[in-house]
């Protein structure tokens, strides 16, 4: 058997060694939240910079949050309309302090290697164009002209276009994302790898092969006149820390709340408002009604289960059913004869507990189901989603008020992206709509996704790899062979805020290519320039900064696209990229005749609160699938086991975090203070196991492929999960996962599934 090592950096920060463990938070927000938020922002920004961002975060003239895609009101707007992590967001974006040729002088690669992603991000503000030559171990500056042509040189030999990845973050904006896809076609390829993979990706194949559209069918307004809302692997109190606000307006109009996580979060409990005087006083709003602490994996199980019981209650919509959809018979012949045992032994409830939710479905009328990763990143979380279609169809729940899908996403603009053409499977209407508008034939075969992307340049297959944003080495899975397969590029090129993990495991030449953040002014072309973003659930609005940027040398994501591509493809196809970068209304108006929904963008855009892309199952109840309607689906029972003396470890953030970038070592919620790389046990599982709470150990996963993943040194902390179930952060645990355990279908990590074996340090 084969054990890769652990090349996680030790940690150095001296607040890891102060760790400490108390009691976990059973309320989220509060007083709290507001003196974090506001030591954070003045310690990082300062007085006049914190008042100038946090005054004009989600507001209507102001700019987006990039913490999360939780929609904006539309009618009434808080003046401090934003939440502790998305202040935490902004605080980090906006730091004083800045990293630059001087930076790079002193700290050489091999040196920046061995600290921890909080240590690297902490350091400031990138902000100077940078480049790694042939191989040195220290990055150097370049100017903006000689980056752009040194990408472009290197484009320009590779054998094919195939050979390049254009991968993008979800935080890139509508613009960014369009000029980008439409940079890449030009050239040649579909290899549009983009975060979506790695997170929701389960979401938007599962509803698009159910309903015709892979996104949610609700508004925030549906879920305030929601009687039931049913939130499924999801922490809204650490991941969209704003949906508490909607949650508690629906529990004050009668609304009941389920929730299904295996661990017992704050915010799945209880909401202090931090808005209102009973908020701050600790004496806030209760939220879920029922909570099931379900095993990790199974609410395959649970969701056949209630669809059972349902179908034996006689609440199916019969007139929606015979109208609206496929499929009926097959689904309910196969949930009615459901093995009971296989359901109690997959999700570890009672019966008596699956039994009490159906009654609460039955006697309900506007049921809203939400759900985020703790579902999409399972090897059969396609099948999962479906199975929750199938109940919302069985009683009617879509295209109704206060009823629908809520697929809630992290990255504020995912979405967006994935609307605006970011996607290796982009449909050919999409594609014959680009090529129309520019007048070329863009390629029509599939390109990479994300871990097809990593096999690519590990196989020889890629060399260039240029990412917009984000952190891709520390955000994919099988961390070492992530960073490996980068390193053997001939070229990687990130396009950043923020100094991280994908800098380090840079390709032969790489560039660090700074640009500006949402927060600052963007005064391309010498124009007061907006960008725009899209929410979960599907509203599209400008975004406007209001800072100095950060130095004088940033560029907004837009011109350096539009740089790079002009450098790159020069005048082929007579793409306008000088006008697109010097005028983005140019760009808004090649996306109202190329992208659907979006006629007279600009227009739409400049509207107070911008406007809402068509969804058809959501506004006129027709299904946009192959059989013209909305399509029940059967999957098989699964039930995996785990060997003796195993758990099963699910990925997930702290509290002080969002994705892979940390803000802080403390996760408040969970009783963690002053560090990360700490697992979460049941008390019955440490005994069994004969460990104890505090123990250090190193988690060792184990695959088929006969590789034994590690990652070290972990204090064991004894938590309420269920037996079998245990928890860590990432990215401290993606070495864990191999590049190849997938969701079926979509591809999607298997983060919330990895069977591991705990191993005492001695």
């Amino acid at each position: 058997m084969t054990t890769t090592p652990d090349r996680t950096p030790p940690p150095v920060d001296t607040e890891e060694a102060r760790l400490a463990v108390g009691r976990p938070a059973t309320h989220a927000a509060g007083l709290k939240a507001v003196q974090v938020s506001l030591t954070r922002a003045v310690k990082q920004m300062g007085v006049v910079k914190s008042a100038r961002n946090l005054l004009t975060l989600n507001q209507v003239d102001g700019f987006d949050c990039m913490s999360c895609a939780w929609p904006d009101p539309q009618d009434h707007r808080h003046t401090a309309e934003f939440c502790e992590n998305g202040a935490k967001a902004v605080s980090w974006e906006g730091q004083r302090e800045t990293v630059g040729a001087e930076f790079f002088a002193t700290h050489p690669i091999s040196v920046l290697e061995r600290q921890t992603e909080y240590w690297l991000e902490r350091q400031g503000r990138l902000t100077e164009p940078m480049v790694r030559r042939g191989g040195s171990d220290r990055y150097e500056p370049i100017s903006w002209e000689d980056a752009f042509a040194l990408v472009a040189s290197h484009l320009q030999r590779l054998d094919s276009p195939e050979e390049a990845l254009f991968y993008t973050s979800g935080r890139a904006s509508n613009e960014a994302a369009f000029v980008y896809q439409l940079f890449a076609r030009a050239f040649g390829t579909n290899n549009l790898p983009d975060c979506s993979n790695m997170c929701h990706e389960s979401t938007s194949v599962g509803l698009a092969r159910t309903i015709g559209i892979g996104k949610g069918s609700v508004s925030l307004q549906d879920l305030h006149e929601a009687d039931l809302i049913v939130i499924s692997g999801q922490n809204p109190g650490t991941n969209h820390p704003r949906m508490l606000s909607a949650l508690e307006i629906a529990k004050q109009n009668g609304a009941r709340i389920i929730a299904i996580n295996p661990l017992r979060e704050a915010g799945l409990l209880a909401f202090d408002n931090p808005q209102k005087p009973k908020g701050l006083a600790g004496l806030g709003t209760s939220l879920a009604d029922r909570y099931l602490q379900i095993r990790s994996n199974g609410d395959l199980a649970l969701w056949q289960a209630i669809g059972h019981l349902l179908l034996a209650r006689g609440v199916a919509d019969t007139s929606f059913i015979e109208r609206h959809t496929v499929g009926f018979e097959d689904w309910a012949a196969h949930v009615a004869d459901l093995d009971w045992d296989a359901v109690l032994a997959a999700t570890g409830l009672a019966r008596a507990e699956i039994e009490a939710v159906a009654d609460m479905f039955a006697s309900s009328q506007r049921i809203v189901h939400c759900w985020a990763m703790g579902i999409t990143q399972h090897r059969n979380a396609v099948a999962t989603i479906s199975e929750f279609v199938n109940v919302a169809l069985l009683q009617g729940m879509i295209g109704k008020p206060g009823a629908g899908l809520c697929p809630v996403r992290g990255h504020s603009n995912v979405q967006g992206d994935r609307t605006m053409g970011i996607w290796e499977k982009s449909p050919d209407s999409f594609l014959d709509a680009l090529g129309a508008e520019f007048g070329f034939e863009p390629p029509r075969e599939h390109g990479h996704d994300a871990a097809a992307a990593v096999r690519a340049l590990r196989d020889g297959r890629a060399k260039v790899f240029v990412g917009l944003g984000g952190n891709f080495a520390s955000a994919m899975s099988d961390t070492h062979v992530t960073e490996a397969a980068l390193r053997s590029a001939a070229l990687t090129v990130q396009i950043s805020t923020k100094l991280n993990r994908s800098h380090l495991a840079a390709g032969r030449d790489a560039l660090i290519l700074p640009t500006l953040g949402r927060t600052e002014k963007d005064l391309t072309g010498g124009l007061v320039q907006r960008v725009t973003v899209e929410d979960s659930m599907s509203a599209v609005h400008a975004s406007r900064g209001r800072s100095e940027p950060a130095g004088p040398l940033l560029r907004s994501e837009v011109d350096i696209l539009c740089g790079i591509a002009h450098a790159t493809l020069g005048d082929r196809h007579e793409i306008p990229w000088t006008d697109f970068a010097a005028d983005y209304s140019r760009i808004r108006e090649s996306i109202g005749r190329v992208v659907p929904g979006c006629e007279a963008y600009d227009e739409k855009i400049s509207r107070r609160g911008g406007f809402t892309l068509p969804h058809p199952p959501r506004d006129t109840r027709t299904f946009p699938t192959a059989a013209g309607k909305a399509v029940f689906t059967v999957s098989p029972l699964e039930v995996l086991t785990v060997p003796e003396g195993r758990l099963v470890l699910q990925t997930l953030r702290s509290h002080d975090q969002f994705n892979t970038t940390i803000y802080g070592l403390d996760d408040r919620y969970r009783g963690i203070r002053s560090g990360r790389r700490v697992a979460f046990v049941s008390a019955a599982d440490l005994a069994e196991l004969g460990l104890a709470d505090g123990d250090r150990v190193d988690l060792v996963s184990e695959w088929e492929d006969g590789v034994e993943r590690r990652a070290d040194d972990f204090r064991l902390v004894s938590y309420d999960t269920p037996k079998g179930c245990i928890a860590a952060y990432y990215p401290e645990t993606n070495p864990l996962i191999p590049l190849d355990s997938q969701a079926l279908e979509s591809g999607t990590p298997t983060s919330k599934w990895v069977v591991v074996r705990l191993v005492p340090r001695g």
